[in-house]
């Protein structure tokens, strides 16, 4: 694994710094603690035997000090204070993102105008299955990707960077765009014509469309400066061969165990017919919230 990656885990620094504070966390409490408790018994008996030996002199012996080398010797040393306060925190942050939710921000317009850049997503870890936190490995199946989720992933190209499109085909699928068009396992895809969008970032018009996608509605932009396939643009990935790539045209069948993926930003958007498949290992998550965008306080709200 190298350095990049490591940096662009943030489950796995989460992982660590779990680790090392949990680690201190214990061995305070069963080493430390008891060390400094020892030291410190030791240190009162020897003030205990000297204001005996002073009271039997006829000298007033003085407990305030008695509490103050108490107080300072049971004192935790700041390394471990921080990491007992820290570890808890972190536990719960840990479990939190790697078993139930987890944030993420929209960063480009691949997903326009279901998701816009900036959103504030909220993301299910659960409902397609439990993992393993850092190894990402179902060990729990609850579900599968359905057509129409949007879905977090790891870039198969890259495992340090998550995508987010929508999901297009499940595994066996025979997936056909034709003339920016969809038709799935042999039915075509109903398009209803909507108002043109506005763009949020220039002053340009988009076509909007509805699709419904086997039963999931939801709105798409085309551009029609733009051909349906760039081919030049097409990489070299896994299960290349499962894909037929034409002038205005391209099919596949989506292999065992991957899906494919597309954003609702139809001619701006990087995805499966360009860079392959996203296999079951990467998926992270469905998303299902946005809980801000600073710039636009309407977008609060489920995602379909």
């Amino acid at each position: 694994m190298n350095l990049q990656v490591i940096l662009g885990n943030f489950a796995l620094i989460l992982f660590v710094a779990m680790v090392l504070t949990g680690i201190i966390w214990f061995l305070d409490i069963f080493y430390f603690a008891r060390q400094r408790r020892s030291a410190a018994d030791a240190a009162l008996a020897a003030f205990d035997a000297r204001n005996a030996k002073l009271s039997a002199d006829g000298v007033k012996a003085d407990n305030t000090s008695r509490h103050a080398i108490e107080a300072a010797l049971l004192r935790q040393p700041v390394w471990i204070e921080y990491s007992g306060s820290f570890f808890p925190v972190i536990a719960l942050v840990f479990f939190l993102r790697s078993f139930l939710y987890e944030p993420f921000k929209i960063p480009s317009t691949s997903m326009v105008p279901t998701l816009l850049v900036g959103d504030l997503i909220l993301v299910n870890k659960f409902t397609y299955g439990i993992r393993l936190p850092v190894l990402n490995r179902k060990i729990i199946d609850v579900g599968d990707p359905q057509r129409g989720d949007v879905m977090v992933f790891k870039y198969p190209k890259d495992m340090s960077q998550d995508y987010i499109k929508r999901v297009i085909g499940v595994p066996g699928d025979k997936i056909v765009y034709e003339n920016k068009r969809l038709t799935v396992n042999g039915k075509a895809l109903s398009y209803t014509q909507m108002d043109d969008y506005l763009d949020d970032e220039r002053p340009v018009y988009h076509k909007q469309l509805m699709e419904n996608l086997t039963g999931v509605s939801h709105r798409i932009l085309n551009n029609d400066s733009k051909r349906t396939i760039e081919l030049s643009a097409v990489e070299n990935f896994p299960h290349r061969e499962s894909c037929v790539y034409a002038y205005e045209k391209f099919s596949c069948i989506v292999p065992e165990g991957n899906y494919f993926m597309m954003g609702d930003n139809r001619d701006n958007s990087a995805d499966s017919r360009y860079w392959g498949f996203v296999p079951n290992q990467n998926i992270v998550g469905k998303a299902f919230f946005v809980w801000m965008n600073l710039g636009n306080w309407k977008r609060i709200g489920g995602i379909h």
